[in-house]
């Protein structure tokens, strides 16, 4: 049954891909829909109100200069909600103000699509803070993610330094594509029983005349752009896996398909945008393999269990899972969350068995499998054109990509990018690991300890937002370093492939011959997915043998 519901729900996913992807490619190549009737009207009069001329089109530069201007802004006013939240309204539990580190923490999470969370939701956090400094970043950090993903599409077919206009594609993004899926998706989950409300806690008696105070308030529109955005933060502490934000099993398929929705949409449309579907699709093929191989590791892994639980007769890792889920959901959706860098969880993943655990790690640690909004494909196109430089050296000819000949400039970038995440991961998990304060906060000692510590920088660095949850990360070491991390891990490779697209977009498109190595092929695919593998554990092995593998290995003493 458990492969069933599997099968099921990636069958559906699949179904999707291609209708979304083609909506998609309507609403960026500005073709004319039924629905512009709709949206034009309050398109342009948001345009209006923020001063911008809807066909003003911009250079790399330009664009990439207004993204981090926006970004930054929001990313300050998010901040002073938080810091003064108790003297603001819609605050009935009388919820406290943030502190600075915590509060810093918490706006670049939000801001660059990583929703890591280092408080729990319903405790820190009053209905304003959730509203207009939690869920509406989720929305404008999304649809940046996505913007920039087309400019980057753009630039790789253009014939002069034109990625169109970051205000247009963000305004876009927002009115065509996350607000209405999430309004629908919103009302669906409330129908499932999903509170949405702005009262105040209530209190309740329990059959056994014990008093609980039951939190509640606006969480199904939080629920819903945070799958659809891929973004993670739940408005509980226990995210997805709280009865009020996942209460069934069809909200948690909802909650899946979701997440896949969009990510998996994008490749299509990039293959449609290039006007080369068979690219496309090669882009696709390779993700999609990835994604089946950690999903069939971490649903073994899972069934298989633990030798301790073995021996006493109990088959299957249950711990940390609920029970309307299973294993078989839960494996899916850890899966899930982390390939397409949500961050929701529906299951603890630090009671993961090691190699389970060392699945979410590794498609973080990879961040090209389908990916969160736009980065993902940009993460995925990174490694295609190192690829292409690769297997341009060994036949000794100058590596082309759509065409375009990739030079040393757009090899230096996508290094610089491709090295960002690593360093970024690596070196502040070191420096935990040496730092007193920060070992403090590991519960679990040993190889899961350095796993907790490991798996909260590569969250972060990746946008993800999940945690291993035995890890004490509210303090101001945690904070401030995941905190960079995170500013570090969206914009470096942001900038970098937008560069890489300014570039592309100024070069002659050359002829194809027959010594051209053509990227549109079975063949392809294949010397991708063993590049992106073995760069990958070149890479991060050495911490993962320290970490899960240790541990798995020790399973057996």
């Amino acid at each position: 049954m458990g492969l069933i519901q599997v099968a099921v729900t990636l069958l559906i996913a699949g179904l999707l891909v291609k209708p979304v992807g083609g909506y998609l490619v309507k609403v960026f190549e500005y073709e004319k829909t039924g629905l512009d009737r709709v949206f034009g009207p309050v398109e342009r009069m948001i345009y209006r109100i923020i001063g911008v001329k809807e066909k003003e089109s911009m250079g790399w530069k330009k664009y990439v200069f207004f993204m981090l201007l926006t970004n930054f802004i929001m990313m300050m006013l998010m901040y002073i909600v938080f810091r003064i939240q108790k003297y603001l309204p819609l605050n009935p539990d009388k919820i406290d103000n943030m502190p600075p580190a915590l509060a810093f923490n918490t706006a670049v999470s939000f801001i660059t699509n990583t929703n890591w969370q280092a408080y729990s939701g319903e405790n820190s956090l009053s209905y304003l803070s959730q509203m207009i400094a939690i869920t509406f970043p989720m929305v404008t950090s999304a649809a940046t993610g996505f913007a920039v993903a087309i400019a980057f599409i753009r630039g790789l077919v253009a014939r002069q330094n034109n990625l169109g206009n970051f205000y247009v594609d963000l305004v876009r993004c927002i009115t065509r594509v996350f607000l209405p899926l999430s309004f629908v998706v919103a009302l669906f989950l409330v129908f499932q029983g999903v509170p949405q409300t702005l009262h105040s806690a209530t209190d309740a008696t329990t059959v056994e005349g014990i008093k609980q105070t039951i939190t509640r308030g606006p969480v199904a529109s939080l629920e819903s752009i945070k799958h659809i955005g891929t973004n993670g933060g739940g408005y509980f502490g226990t995210n997805a896996a709280h009865p009020f934000e996942n209460p069934t099993p069809l909200t948690n398929l909802i909650h899946i398909l979701c997440m896949l929705l969009l990510p998996t949409a994008l490749v299509y449309a990039f293959g449609v945008m290039i006007r080369n579907k068979r690219q496309g699709w090669t882009v696709f093929a390779t993700m999609g393999i990835m994604f089946l191989v950690f999903l069939a590791v971490v649903f073994f892994a899972e069934y298989k269990g633990t030798p301790a639980l073995n021996a006493l007769g109990i088959h299957g890792n249950m711990e940390g899972k609920e029970v309307r889920f299973g294993l078989s959901e839960s494996a899916l959706f850890t899966a899930v969350t982390t390939a397409a860098t949500t961050g929701s969880v529906n299951n603890m993943h630090d009671s993961l068995t090691p190699i389970g655990g060392l699945v979410p790690l590794g498609e973080m640690m990879l961040n090209n499998v389908f990916g969160g909004k736009g980065v993902g494909l940009l993460n995925g196109l990174l490694y295609v054109i190192l690829t292409v430089f690769i297997c341009g050296l060994m036949v000794g000819r100058t590596p082309e990509f759509l065409g375009k000949k990739i030079e040393a400039k757009e090899v230096k970038l996508a290094s610089i990018a491709l090295l960002t995440h690593p360093v970024i991961i690596l070196v502040p998990t070191a420096i935990a690991l040496i730092t007193p304060g920060a070992i403090s906060s590991i519960l679990n000692p040993g190889y899961h300890g350095i796993s907790e510590v490991l798996y909260a920088f590569t969250s972060g660095a990746a946008n993800n937002g999940s945690a291993f949850g035995g890890l004490t990360a509210n303090t101001d070491f945690y904070n401030i370093m995941i905190g960079l991390v995170m500013l570090l891990g969206r914009f470096i490779s942001i900038i970098a492939m937008l560069a890489i697209a300014g570039s592309f977009a100024t070069k002659r498109i050359v002829a194809s011959s027959s010594g051209t190595f053509h990227t549109d092929t079975p063949l392809f695919t294949g010397i991708l997915v063993v590049i992106i593998l073995v760069i990958g554990a070149l890479t991060f092995f050495p911490a993962l043998a320290l970490g899960p593998i240790a541990e798995h290995l020790g399973m057996f003493h």
